[in-house]
């Protein structure tokens, strides 16, 4: 089985000579920092995810910290998160001063539990913000019946092209959040985008993102009088996209609907092929929902799994498979267990996904050779 000279990356983003055009083309035009290029891809996306308003930023990070502080929480507010996600979810709650409050999540989907939400608001609560973990998208029926008027921020870093039952993620909620980091099924290197349906929201998005101005780079450069700076009626960051990752937004985004369509075929011949492995539970997701298939995770009985999870990600990465734990247990890591005094049975759900998780590769520069490999590696352990 082994072969020295193979090696299946967990991801590897597809770009080509288009997005080295797109590059070249705002190079030669002198915008590099946020301009029409940056405007076209949120145009772009926020058509493709049928919402009215798209900002862009510099990572998943810092839309997800607009979106909290566009709301005005702070110290004293609480800000309910799913146990299970990768650790930024929480920390921009704490970077704005507010304390976020954990909630187990679904071990079959990886999502919110919903049956545990109620038990997690309070009279403190400001914002929900539900994951769409993988590419599958939270209930969010449910989490807003309990919610009633509590804010929603989708964390859909995983989640661009997903949907639920039709309607596209970052439409669901108070805001969306999204993530082009290399990982995710298309990328501008790093960068971020903020979705909402709120055109007073989106205006105060658009001046956070720019230190706070009450106009726009773009709009200040082509003012007719050049003595004039901007208002600054608020505080704010600099979280603006480039026009150079705009331009490479706008050719992957046009790709985002194949993309997904050929890793929507490889999961199901992975849930297929690898259905015989009784210590194997691939990943679910109801008929209902458009699943992104950001990543195929899969998780690791270890009461019938030849081995533990590690050894069996040893060995596959021996024989050139690269994998990794789906995501981590927040509430199990140093700053946050310390902090809030947390222990590792508090969340099981989350405990068990953290321990148990295993993302396979699923991406599109893999070969039907490389997904054969890796079932047969996969059926080879003993």
């Amino acid at each position: 089985m082994s072969n020295p000279l193979r090696r299946i990356q967990i991801s590897e983003p597809v770009t080509g000579d288009a997005e080295w055009h797109a590059v070249r083309e705002s190079l030669t035009t002198g915008w590099l920092t946020s301009g029409p290029k940056v405007r076209e891809f949120e145009t772009m996306f926020a058509r493709r995810h049928e919402v009215p308003h798209a900002v862009a930023v510099t990572s998943a990070t810092t839309a997800l910290h607009l979106a909290v502080h566009s709301l005005g929480i702070g110290p004293g507010d609480e800000v309910v998160v799913p146990a299970f996600t990768w650790v930024s979810t929480a920390n921009v709650v704490e970077m704005c001063g507010a304390t976020p409050v954990f909630v187990d999540i679904d071990p079959t989907t990886f999502n919110l539990d919903v049956t545990r939400l109620s038990q997690a608001i309070s009279a403190r609560t400001r914002a929900i913000i539900p994951v769409h973990l993988f590419g599958l998208c939270a209930e969010m029926d449910a989490i807003k019946r309990i919610a009633g008027d509590t804010p929603l921020i989708e964390d859909g870093a995983c989640a661009s092209g997903a949907a639920y039952k039709g309607t596209p993620a970052g439409g669901l909620g108070t805001m969306g959040c999204f993530s082009f980091h290399p990982r995710k099924s298309v990328t501008t290197g790093e960068g971020g985008m903020l979705t909402t349906r709120d055109p007073e929201l989106a205006a105060r998005l658009e001046m956070l993102r720019n230190h706070g101005a009450s106009v726009s780079e773009e709009q200040r450069h082509h003012g007719p009088k050049p003595y004039l700076l901007a208002e600054f009626n608020m505080m704010g960051f600099n979280y603006r996209m480039t026009d150079l990752q705009g331009a490479v937004g706008t050719v992957q985004l046009g790709k985002l609907d194949e993309f997904i369509q050929e890793r929507k075929r490889w999961a199901a011949y992975y849930t297929e092929s690898l259905s015989g492995l009784s210590w194997l539970n691939c990943p679910e997701h109801p008929e209902y929902q458009d699943h992104g298939w950001q990543s195929y995770v899969t998780k690791v009985d270890e009461s019938r799994s030849p081995m533990p999870r590690n050894a069996i990600m040893q060995k596959l990465q021996d024989v050139g498979i690269s994998t990794r734990p789906g995501t981590h247990a927040v509430h199990m890591l140093g700053y946050y267990r310390d902090k809030y005094d947390l222990k590792p049975d508090d969340f099981p759900g989350a405990r068990l996904a953290n321990d148990c998780s295993m993302a396979i590769p699923l991406h599109n520069r893999m070969t039907a050779e490389d997904y054969a490999y890796i079932v047969d590696a996969l059926h080879s352990i003993r």
